[in-house]
């Protein structure tokens, strides 16, 4: 009996970019944690993919995600909690709270994003670093024409 889905078996484009992704989430989200943020969940990527520099409202959060309001929220109250994010008052918006990453949430990101670094660099012992620029290169291309066509989520 073959364990594969139908989406493995028939190597799907979906199926080529997602394995890859998620192989590099389950190790940074492992790294992450012997560096001691054991708390952060690959849940959180979400909002820290999402989040603006000078921070967002939980609504713009969710429309920028493709979530709901709801998730979003609940992702923001955990990641509280968690001491990653800050919520205060709006300043053009005295009905609506701003939520913004706190230090431990910039150090956070900032060592999700050397943690990439490593992962591709380590994709490029496997494959080659052309191989991987090229990779980067035609997801960049691909990217760019969906923002710009409107076809992407955003």
């Amino acid at each position: 009996m073959n364990s594969k889905s139908l989406p493995e078996i028939h190597a799907t484009l979906g199926t080529l970019l997602r394995r890859p992704y998620e192989y590099m989430s389950v190790w940074l989200y492992a790294e992450l944690a012997k560096l001691g943020f054991d708390d952060v969940r690959p849940a959180y990527s979400a909002v820290l993919r999402n989040m603006p520099l000078g921070g967002a409202r939980v609504v713009d959060l969710a429309a920028r995600a493709g979530m709901t309001k709801q998730s979003m929220g609940y992702l923001v109250d955990q990641m509280q909690a968690a001491g990653l994010l800050e919520i205060a008052p709006d300043p053009h918006d005295k009905r609506a709270n701003t939520v913004k990453l706190t230090a431990r949430g910039e150090e956070v990101v900032n060592a999700s994003i050397e943690l990439s670094r490593q992962g591709e660099a380590y994709l490029s012992t496997l494959v080659g670093e052309g191989k991987i620029k090229q990779l980067r290169n035609i997801l960049q291309e691909i990217y760019q024409h969906l923002e710009e066509s409107g076809d992407g989520r955003k």
